[in-house]
């Protein structure tokens, strides 16, 4: 499993007493997404993914990072679109969520990674009311690109461990009273 990138987090990634964020940008089912540089823990080529019986759809499987167990959301299953079909350009970007008060490492299954953007404060617009194809819950924030907008996923609620624990409980599945308050396993 090799790495293609790793980003340091520095106060000038986290784009403080700027005027300008950046933000990773990727492709999901044809659509360009974003999510800001500072959750983004590192960008690894698409490793063997491990499927775990009676989790939901959205729920790849899990990878071995160094060691350590690091769950895999297919963002296109997640996002309501056909799960990805991997290429060699399909990549694994692992972010940092707030789970439970704590930090987790997730990995999101992408399509394509394509660049860093920065965007102007006065670029990021509010998320639609209406109209999304995506969850409004999910979209943090719209980015102007020159003529076009990318959606800025809000990664906490998107990747919510509470959230698809849940999904598996509806989809007629026992959840595992650990998955909620962290105890899973131990």
């Amino acid at each position: 499993m090799g790495n293609l990138v790793t980003l340091p987090h520095t106060e000038a990634h986290l784009g403080l007493n700027t005027e300008v964020g950046q933000y990773l940008t990727f492709v999901v089912a044809g659509e360009r997404l974003a999510v800001p540089i500072e959750v983004v823990k590192e960008i690894i080529e698409l490793p063997t993914i491990t499927r775990v019986p009676l989790t939901p759809d959205a729920i790849r499987g899990v990878i071995n990072l160094r060691g350590s167990v690091v769950p895999v959301i297919d963002l296109g299953a997640r996002l309501g679109r056909s799960p990805i079909v991997p290429t060699r350009r399909s990549c694994i970007v692992l972010v940092e969520v707030q789970a439970v008060g704590e930090a987790q490492v997730l990995g999101m299954l992408v399509d394509e990674v394509k660049n860093i953007l920065e965007i102007g404060r006065d670029d990021i617009k509010p998320p639609p009311s209406f109209g999304a194809t995506i969850r409004t819950d999910f979209i943090a924030a719209m980015g102007r690109v020159d003529e076009a907008f990318v959606v800025i996923l809000e990664v906490d609620h998107l990747l919510s461990i509470q959230e698809l624990a849940a999904l598996r409980a509806l989809s007629g599945q026992e959840a595992d009273p650990g998955i909620e308050d962290g105890t899973a396993g131990s």
